[in-house]
């Protein structure tokens, strides 16, 4: 696919089916063009559709369909694009850890849709506004290879979801050979079973750790 489609909310209708990564997958699914695509992501598209942009890398890595990021950032708080140069080091450390993942960027790649302030009016602040934008992707991408390499991180997240992966209900339902409702009759049929933390604070530290340090 040599044309990604880009999901953003309101632009230019109030409704339409590229609203997020998820709507987009469906409607390429629904007319048969899904392995024909795969999407370019801005961040603060999500943000304007109600996700975050990490979540949108992961909706559109778990079906292999990230295909292109515009690398910027955003005011949030503003309801409308911005198109900032990105600065934001954990936001670039998780994409490019997915983009990894996913082993690559295909059909596109890091395309810096950014522009500057309007209060910057030197000639210069184009220049370092680029600058910063490479260096905190690159920055991103040693701190992802790093943070891999490592393992703990996964390792935490294996563990955690452990009950997909080392039981027999849980194997046939990721391998696609269980139902909802097949789950439903395993719980109903056994006790409920021990309470783990999610160690939620312990993620972001661990995660904290890589992507801060680069």
């Amino acid at each position: 696919a040599c044309f990604p489609p880009d999901p953003r909310p309101g632009e230019p209708m109030a409704h339409q089916y590229n609203f997020d990564a998820e709507t987009t997958l469906g409607f390429l699914e629904h007319h048969g063009l899904i392995d024909e695509y795969a999407l370019n992501l801005e961040a603060n598209h999500g943000t304007l559709a109600g996700h975050s942009g990490e979540h949108e890398v992961e909706a559109a890595v778990a079906r292999g369909k990230l295909g292109s990021i515009d690398a910027n950032r955003n005011e949030a708080l503003l309801g409308w694009d911005t198109d900032m140069f990105p600065t934001d080091p954990a936001l670039s450390t998780y994409i490019m850890k997915r983009v990894v993942e996913q082993g690559g960027l295909q059909p596109g790649g890091l395309n810096f849709d950014a522009k500057v302030r309007r209060e910057s009016t030197d000639v210069e602040d184009l220049f370092i506004g680029h600058i910063n934008g490479m260096d905190n992707y690159a920055r991103g991408l040693r701190a992802a290879a790093k943070m891999i390499e490592d393992g703990t991180l996964d390792t935490m997240r294996k563990g955690r979801y452990a009950g997909f992966g080392d039981t027999a209900i849980g194997k046939k339902f990721s391998a696609g050979k269980a139902s909802l409702a097949d789950l439903a009759k395993h719980a109903a049929a056994n006790p409920e079973p021990q309470q783990r933390s999610a160690q939620c604070e312990k993620y972001e530290s661990v995660f904290n750790a890589f992507a801060f340090k680069g």
